[in-house]
C-alpha cells in the first residue's frame, strides 16, 4: 500500500495514506515482512502491540496475514488498567484477544495482569518476560494527550523501569470516555500498569499507527512542536528505527500534510 505522501521529521519517516484503512493496511504489511524476516533468521519473533480505536484498522489488516507463521510469534501488549480483570469488556488483554490472538493464534500471548494481588511481582514478570524474548517490534498509537502507551505528560525519557504504574491524566480518561470504553469517566480507573517510554522504543522496529481527525493536534505537537516530556511522542522523531503511518485526517494540521 503506497502512501500518498511521505516527509521526514528529524530522523522519522512519516507516511500519509488516503485512508484510516490504507494506513492500516500499510502498517500490517510493513510488521508481517519484519516477522517473515525475524522468523527466518532466528526461527521465532516477538511483538509489543497496542489498543484502542485507533489500532482497529491495524488489527483488521493483521489478521489477514495469514502467511505468517503465528505458532512462532510471542505477542506482548503494553498496559492494563489496574484493577481490572480481563473479563471486564475495557480490559486490554480483552481487547487483544478479540481483535488479534483469538483469531491468528500465536505461539503464546503475555497479557499485563492489571488485577494480580501482588502488582510488585507482575512487575517483575513482565520485565523478566521483555528482557527474555526481546521484542523486534512495537506497534504503538499516539494519544490525544500525546501520550505514549499510557506514559502521560510529563513523561520520564530516561528510567531505567521497563514497566510502572501510573496515574492517568484526566485527558486520558475523558478519552478512554469518548471512544466508548466506559459510559462515565467515574467508571474509568485513575491508574493503570505500563511499559514505559525507553522500554517502548527498544525494539528495532517502531511502527506508529495514528489515524482520525481527533488526532491532528497531537500530531502536529509530536511533529512540529519541541522535543519535551510534555508531548511523550515528540521523542519519536529523534530515532532513526521508528516510522509514522498517517491517514489525511490526522496529517490535516501539519505543514507539510498538503
Amino acid at each position: 500500500m503506497k502512501p500518498v505522501k511521505t516527509v521526514k521529521y528529524e530522523k522519522m519517516p512519516v507516511n500519509i495514506y488516503d485512508s484510516n484503512e490504507a494506513l492500516g493496511v500499510a502498517a500490517a504489511d510493513a510488521l508481517a515482512e519484519i516477522l517473515r524476516s525475524t522468523i527466518t533468521e532466528r526461527g521465532e519473533a516477538s511483538i509489543i502491540v497496542a489498543t484502542g480505536n485507533s489500532q482497529l484498522s491495524f488489527m483488521k489488516a493483521l489478521q489477514a496475514k495469514q502467511d505468517i507463521a503465528w505458532d512462532k510469534v510471542t505477542v506482548f501488549h503494553m498496559d492494563e488498567y489496574l484493577g481490572i480483570s480481563d473479563r471486564h469488556p475495557a480490559s486490554l488483554r480483552r481487547y487483544t484477544r478479540e481483535r488479534l490472538t483469538d483469531v491468528v493464534h500465536p505461539r503464546i500471548f503475555y497479557g499485563i495482569k492489571g488485577d494480580a494481588e501482588d502488582i510488585k511481582a507482575e512487575l517483575a514478570r513482565y520485565t523478566s518476560l521483555l528482557t527474555e524474548y526481546e521484542p523486534v517490534a512495537c506497534v504503538l498509537g499516539i494519544g490525544e494527550n500525546g501520550h505514549l502507551a499510557f506514559d502521560d505528560p510529563p513523561a520520564d525519557f530516561d528510567t531505567d523501569k521497563t514497566i510502572h504504574v501510573v496515574t492517568l491524566a484526566e485527558t486520558t480518561r475523558e478519552q478512554q470516555v469518548s471512544e466508548g470504553h466506559f459510559a462515565t469517566l467515574d467508571e474509568v480507573p485513575r491508574e493503570a500498569i505500563t511499559l514505559t517510554v525507553p522500554a517502548l522504543l527498544k525494539p528495532p522496529h517502531v511502527l506508529v499507527v495514528v489515524p482520525e481527525a481527533r488526532k491532528a493536534s497531537a500530531v502536529k505537537a509530536t511533529l512540529e512542536g519541541p522535543v519535551t516530556p510534555d508531548c511523550p511522542a515528540s521523542i519519536l522523531r529523534t530515532l532513526e528505527h521508528t516510522k509514522l503511518y498517517l491517514d489525511q485526517d490526522s496529517a490535516s494540521l501539519l505543514q507539510h500534510s498538503g
